[in-house]
């Protein structure tokens, strides 16, 4: 679907004069008028499951926790609530937010990879028009940030404390909590690029990533105690046995019953703590552990109960993180209205994708069940979307890229798999885009990558979903080729406890959307 321009002729006739690589964007469009386009501000996390957003909750209706932060985003503008990911691991999802594409055009369909920082990003084309751009944070992505005018990015993954960064000018070690180093250089980064707006008129994208709550869910020392005294929901799915369905849930290494390992359990400090963080950190969690070790040697905790005990101790320090984070945005928010530029930004909140939080017995992500396909994307833009807002559509980090380059009035390279719902948001929800999608596609590579979750890609229509495992045993014995299946009727069964792959009743149903999944394949070069 072509993108069509949406600047005024005087503004595209200045752009044509564009400046040679390397050379300093324009300050202001054509004419020294002030910039009017919206300034961008992309918040994003890193494995933060929507279910632990209390603005969604769980489909069953119980809270895990409250983001009163994150929440006041959507009860001031649009939650999604059907927005998906290509592929559910760190960075190829993050080249797709950035580049629009599918990880077999954007080059990273693993962890592996070396994201090529040249090829067409919506910051770096936001910049070229105009736009002052920053990203700080987590990065993830091998290769050094392309198109930012200022930026500060983890190593790697980083860690949850002191972490070594790399900035323009080299490596630096920062001390403090990660989660709050973060949102330091997002609060400071906002200030100047609004202050620098005042003088030459030109709008910023900031975008500020979170290495929260990836593992290991070490938390701050003012959330230790967070949730002491409270048992937290379980989800009913937490003691699955994975009957049902296809052996692909059986191969998988990332139980909460097996394997979670003694630095997941806080039963190992984190090795970059210093002096003063160690002291607090072993006055909390050394009678904490030493109750933990005496239930399990004594045999009080084993079986089942173990499992329940191991769930606790689990999402209390993930939900600890993810109340650091959320903390962080209502700095930032709180930021935007003292600046007095709210209204002039468009805010997003999201995660580069789903996460398990005990659902199937599981923490991680990379199925393509709900947990981990679909991702929290939370949007406020005042006087356009109304406060509390919600929308079904169906939609996923594809579309990120051309939808704030229709918003900035830049056309979308043809390149970009994606599809812009910028008219969605204009209309505050009111209008779907002409010709929107009716399914999403997905695809995950590694069958022998962390957590051994088998290769698999499927679609995903309003109702229904099918998983193609190409390498799994329809048996679990023997050859695999052609593979097995899986069919999922997401009305009867949004907890996919019972496939349908193999029912006659349903081999229609089946047919149609394997002939959906090969026209998808064909439109993303998969």
């Amino acid at each position: 679907m072509p993108h069509l321009p949406r600047l005024p002729l005087v503004i595209v006739l200045g752009m044509l004069a564009s400046p040679l690589p390397g050379d300093p964007p324009a300050s202001a469009p054509a004419g020294g008028e002030p910039d009017s386009r919206p300034n961008i501000l992309f918040i994003m996390s890193d494995d933060h499951a929507w279910q632990a957003i209390s603005a969604y909750g769980r489909p069953d209706g119980t809270r895990v926790n409250q983001t009163p932060s994150i929440d006041r985003i959507a009860s001031e503008g649009m939650r999604f609530d059907r927005f998906f990911v290509e592929n559910s691991i760190c960075a190829p999802s993050r080249a797709a937010f950035l580049t629009g594409c599918f990880s077999t055009r954007h080059g990273v369909p693993t962890n592996a990879e070396v994201f090529d920082g040249t090829q067409p990003t919506w910051p770096a084309m936001l910049r070229d028009s105009g736009y002052r751009t920053g990203v700080f944070g987590k990065w993830h992505l091998k290769s050094n940030p392309v198109g930012f005018d200022d930026w500060k990015v983890l190593i790697g993954q980083g860690p949850y404390y002191n972490p070594p960064m790399i900035t323009p000018e080299g490596r630096v070690r920062i001390p403090g909590y990660t989660t709050d180093l973060i949102t330091d250089q997002g609060v400071d980064a906002l200030r100047r690029f609004a202050a620098s707006r005042d003088e030459d008129g030109r709008p910023f994208a900031l975008i500020v990533q979170h290495k929260a709550p990836h593992r290991r869910w070490d938390p701050n020392p003012r959330h230790f105690r967070l949730y002491d005294d409270v048992m937290v929901p379980e989800p009913e799915t937490l003691l699955d046995d994975y009957a049902g369905r296809s052996p692909a849930s059986t191969l998988q290494t990332m139980t909460i019953a097996r394997h979670l390992d003694p630095r997941d359990l806080k039963l190992i400090p984190p090795p970059e703590l210093d002096e003063t963080q160690a002291l607090a950190w072993n006055a909390y969690y050394d009678d904490v552990n030493a109750a933990y070790r005496a239930a399990v040697e004594s045999g009080e905790l084993s079986g089942d109960d173990l499992t329940r005990a191991k769930y606790q101790r689990y999402v209390k320090d993930y939900l600890e993180c993810v109340a650091a984070v959320d903390e962080g945005v209502g700095r930032i928010l709180d930021e935007l209205d003292d600046l007095g530029i709210a209204d002039d930004t468009l805010v997003i909140y999201t995660s580069d994708q789903g996460w398990y939080l005990g659902e199937h017995g599981w923490y991680d992500k990379r199925w393509m069940y709900e947990e981990s396909f679909r991702t929290p994307f939370i949007v406020r833009w005042p006087n356009r979307i109304d406060g509390g807002t919600t929308s079904d559509l169906l939609a996923q980090n594809i579309d990120l890229a051309p939808t704030l380059l229709d918003l900035a009035g830049i056309d979308a390279p043809e390149r970009m798999h994606g599809e812009s719902f910028a008219d969605h948001l204009r209309s505050g929800g009111r209008e779907t885009p002409a010709e929107w999608r009716d399914a999403v596609y997905y695809r995950y590579y590694e069958s022998e990558g962390p957590h051994t979750v088998p290769k698999h890609d499927g679609v995903r229509t309003d109702r229904w979903k099918l998983i193609r495992f190409p390498e799994v045993a329809p048996d679990g014995d023997g050859p695999a080729d052609p593979g097995c299946w899986e069919l999922y009727d997401l009305d009867a069964d949004p907890d996919e406890l019972k496939s349908l792959a193999d029912d006659p009743g349903h081999a229609e149903i089946k047919a149609g959307l394997e002939a959906r999944l090969e026209e998808l394949r064909r439109q993303y070069d998969a």
